[in-house]
């Protein structure tokens, strides 16, 4: 144990393990050799000549009252620059390196990437190998966060290769660790040796109950209407991230210039970081062209150039066209005359005659586009609208994307994927894996309509919108926005509004002199062209009633706040404008044909009972899928079913009921296989799995000699539950659901199954009944029951509740002495108890009954007439009740009647009599019987 302790000590200690290479610290972090001196144990403290001594450094600050780190000196020391910074336990590592090569090219390949490995929460990862994969969406996200704001800071002609990296060394879970990654790279860049006109400071801002937050937690994060994201230097903004829940203009105004001075806390810890411990910038070489180089390609193509874009004719491939044209003319001028230093810089140069200024040292001109921009107010012409084709997809819960990063929730249910194809720029490209443009303007459109979707309560099923760009001149991600929210409306989702977005760009003079912005004019609805020529990308996205999600990308070293704040009152007009078209195409929600919208049903069960349904290794659940082609998803005591149209998921469920079963009720009709055949009767498996005896009194009205002339083994049947006892033995019968006098038959007949528990149905659409004319008789027409929550009925679906039926009427007058059962007749001795009260069948009453249709009363039909108010429930209605209805729905022989606690009637119209009706309509209607099928028919009580 002292030995132990003993070590321990050793390692915090500053001494080495192996003191005898005799190195002394000669500055900072580097190390040089010294004489071999062995300290003696009372200098261990402090450090002297030969000790290997590691020197780090640190600084410490606060912002939103959350104190924060920043350090270097102990990690990655090889990289050119590295900074660890922490907050609580979130700690992030982000590092520096260039590559020594001489930068003869014409751009910056700066490459930042932002990983965040399992061990930073203590996990091992899922997949196979234990090993992280390919960036993640989000991953590629955070690195994107990180780039946008740091490019710009580059010096012109710095072409060397950088490489950016933030590493998640460990999280809580309490913070996001993205701008903590941001400021770190920040401070990474400022110690390392290469040129950067830094530092940056990141920050969050959010707001709760009206209230902003500075640097909010995750949970706080959940809570807030607003999730801004805010990069600047001291003066000047940088970058802005924004998704919210349609915060006002005024409102997200009043949270930029909050976030600002915020920001800029983290620049003097960084600039103090950079004293003590930073390396000495390096001369790199710049890939600058001379100025007499310079001139001459601009009198070469200055001209032209002009000439194209004060050309309204000329559309978007035309111009392209010529201004390629022009490129080449250049080069041959070049060419003729052997220009070897023009020629090697001439395609960027080209570009940057009609991009940037016309002397790159001094800054003193505009290139053609700018120049017309702010001194005519002109625009290039011959815009069109981006063409984009969005498609939405429906899946059920389990279908929504898990995400396996640090923070945050473990999945989402609304996806939106976009992607840009080659083909709508006429260029020729790969397809491979997942592209950072693609993802960013995928994310940024998803923010947008996240705002807007219904609560996952109301409609729980997992969304997916593809948005394939077709043709593109312009923002093509705020084209998706627009596509995206008229797509989920046409597919039937209740957005609670329409989401359009519109792009601003920005256009500015600088004075050479002083660096400040002397003129400048704003752009709403900017085109392809006029975004890279311009010096702003600021997309901005919402509904009437504020901003659901920004995205701001610049390209010069800054842009002041107040004309970023100044770009939002145009952004609203041209948005609002955009939303006054897609209104007059869809306005809301559309509905669609009842019988191939897609379904989503919810059902509670047991776990055991799932475990049962899901079978060994899941092949039962396999197979129902397969059989049905329906879709099943199981989590905690709750199974999921989507399927593409209302006979699917009607198949489904029965498969579904069959072998889980559902707690059996007295009069409930059940599907069931015949197992075994007795001389008294047969037995059936239904249910899930239990068995009921069908005995030989129960097989028809008729006599029956012998069990096999009626049934067989293996044949399905739709019974009824006659008798349940406290032993659980179960009653069944089949004659219950036939007329007497029908041909036996083996087929099984349409079930009207009550089920002890209703699932809960969704259907993405609006239900709207149409009126069926070509009726037969009215009883076949009306529903039964309302299944289904939200508006969204099923005429093919079994009910929620139960119509009472015969028997019922029978215990009810039996238990109040209403009848005494007969014993003398013989054939009610071989009937069940249940059954014991005799059964009266109509044919043709004079209450407007259909000829031939069965009606089943109770008792007497002098029995006194009671009247009920409502609510009424389904065993309150009795024959002769009288009840105040309200007109439902309008047919063309009759009318379907609310009689109240969801119970349907039917009244038909009789000779003579009022047909004139109004759906809402009171009238007041007397009880006559029940069909068949339990649907109570009623008949008018007349005015005395």
């Amino acid at each position: 144990m002292a030995s132990a302790v003993r070590r321990a000590h050793h390692l915090r200690s500053p001494l080495p393990l192996i003191p005898r290479l005799g190195l002394r610290r000669i500055c900072g972090c580097r190390h040089g050799l010294a004489p071999s001196t062995l300290p003696s144990p009372a200098d261990s403290e402090t450090p002297v000549a030969g000790t290997k001594f590691l020197e780090s450094f640190k600084e410490e600050f606060e912002i939103g009252s959350r104190k924060i780190t920043l350090e270097t000196g102990k990690i990655a020391r090889f990289a050119n620059g590295a900074a660890v910074i922490a907050l609580d336990e979130t700690k992030v590592l982000s590092t520096v390196a260039s590559a020594k090569g001489d930068g003869s090219r014409d751009f910056l390949p700066l490459t930042v990437d932002y990983q965040e490995k399992q061990f930073a929460q203590g996990v091992i990862p899922t997949t196979f190998m234990r090993r992280e994969g390919a960036p993640r969406e989000r991953e590629l996200l955070c690195g994107r966060l990180i780039d946008r704001p740091i490019r710009p800071l580059f010096p012109a002609g710095f072409y060397h290769e950088v490489q950016v990296m933030a590493s998640v060394l460990s999280s809580d879970g309490k913070q996001d660790p993205d701008v903590l990654a941001a400021n770190a790279s920040s401070a990474a860049l400022m110690l390392s040796d290469v040129p950067w006109g830094g530092p940056i400071g990141m920050i969050r801002i959010g707001r709760i109950s009206g209230q902003f937050i500075v640097n909010p937690s995750m949970d706080e994060l959940s809570l807030s209407d607003l999730n801004l994201v805010y990069a600047c230097t001291k003066d000047k903004t940088l970058m802005i991230d924004v998704q919210a829940r349609e915060i006002s203009e005024r409102d997200l105004e009043a949270a930029l210039r909050l976030a600002h001075p915020e920001a800029v806390k983290y620049l003097e810890p960084q600039l103090r970081l950079a004293a003590k411990a930073g390396k000495q910038k390096k001369g790199y070489k710049l890939s600058m062209l001379s100025e007499r180089a310079f001139e001459k390609i601009r009198n070469l193509a200055e001209a032209p150039i002009e000439a194209v874009f004060t050309d309204p004719s000329y559309g978007k491939f035309e111009r392209g066209e010529a201004l390629d044209t022009i490129t080449q003319n250049v080069k041959k001028a070049l060419e003729d005359v052997c220009d070897e230093e023009s020629l090697q810089l001439m395609s960027k140069t080209v570009d940057t005659v009609r991009k940037e200024y016309l002397n790159v040292s001094t800054f003193r001109n505009y290139q053609v586009v700018r120049k017309r921009i702010l001194a005519e107010g002109l625009r290039v012409d011959g815009r069109r609208l981006d063409e984009v084709l969005c498609t939405v997809t429906l899946g059920a819960p389990g279908d929504a994307q898990r995400l396996d990063s640090l923070v945050g929730p473990p999945s989402k249910r609304f996806m939106l994927h976009y992607s840009f194809p080659p083909f709508s720029i006429n260029e020729v490209g790969k397809r491979v894996g997942l592209n950072r443009r693609e993802v960013g303007h995928g994310t940024l459109a998803e923010k947008a309509l996240l705002a807007v979707l219904p609560p996952e309560d109301d409609f729980p099923y997992t969304v997916r919108v593809n948005s394939e760009v077709m043709a593109s001149d312009g923002s093509t991600s705020m084209a998706t926005v627009c596509g995206g929210s008229m797509a989920l409306m046409d597919a039937g989702i209740p957005l609670r509004e329409h989401v359009a977005g519109v792009s601003v760009g920005l256009v500015s003079e600088v004075d050479s002199s002083t660096g400040t912005i002397k003129d400048y004019r704003i752009v709403t609805d900017i085109l392809g062209l006029e975004d890279h020529l311009g010096d702003m990308d600021f997309k901005i996205a919402g509904t009437r009633n504020g901003v659901t999600a920004i995205q701001l990308d610049i390209k010069p070293a800054g842009i002041p706040l107040d004309i970023i704040c100044e770009c939002l009152e145009p952004a609203l007009k041209g948005r609002l404008q955009i939303l006054d078209h897609m209104e007059r195409e869809i306005n809301a929600a559309r509905t669609q044909d009842d019988r191939n919208s897609p379904r989503l049903a919810t059902l509670k069960y047991s776990n055991d009972a799932l475990r049962q349904l899901i079978g060994p290794l899941g092949a039962l659940k396999r197979k129902i899928e397969e059989e049905t082609g329906a879709r099943i998803s199981v989590s905690d005591g709750t199974l999921t079913i989507v399927a593409k149209n209302q006979a699917v998921m009607a198949k489904v469920l029965e498969k579904v009921e069959f072998t889980l079963g559902r707690e059996i009720e007295v009069g409930g009709t059940y599907k069931g296989i015949v197992t075994s055949i007795k001389e008294y009767g047969a037995f059936v498996e239904f249910n899930g799995g239990q068995q009921g005896l069908l005995h030989i009194s129960e097989l028809s009205h008729e006599p029956v000699s012998k069990v096999s002339d009626v049934v067989s083994v293996g044949q399905q049947l739709s019974l009824r539950c006659i008798e349940q006892d406290n032993r659980g033995n179960i009653k069944l019968s089949l004659k219950a659901l036939r007329q007497p006098g029908s041909e036996t038959s083996n087929a099984v007949g349409k079930s009207n199954a009550y089920t002890k528990q209703t699932p809960n149905v969704w259907k993405p659409i609006g239900d709207v009944p149409t009126v069926q004319e070509n009726q037969t008789t009215v009883l076949e027409d009306l529903p039964v029951a309302k299944r289904e929550m939200n508006g969204a009925s099923s005429s093919s679906s079994s009910p929620s509740f139960l119509i009472r039926s015969a028997a019922d009427c029978d215990e009810e007058e039996k238990s109040t002495g209403a009848q005494s059962s007969s014993k003398s007749n013989p054939k009610s001795q071989r009937t069940s108890k249940s059954e014991s009260k005799p059964i009266r069948k109509e044919k043709g009453s004079s209450h407007n009954q259909s000829d031939g249709e069965d009606r089943y009363t109770c008792g007497s039909t002098n029995d006194k007439e009671t009247t009920v108010a409502s609510p009424m429930s389904a065993k309150m209605l009795k024959i002769g009740m009288e009840v105040t209805a309200k007109v439902h729905q309008i047919r063309a022989r009759g009318l379907v009647l609310d009689l109240g606690g969801d119970i349907r009637g039917m009244y038909r119209f009789e000779a003579g009599g009022k047909r004139d009706f109004d759906v809402g309509d009171e009238v007041q209607v007397k009880c006559l019987s029940f069909s068949s099928k339990g649907i109570p028919v009623v008949s008018m009580v007349k005015d005395e």
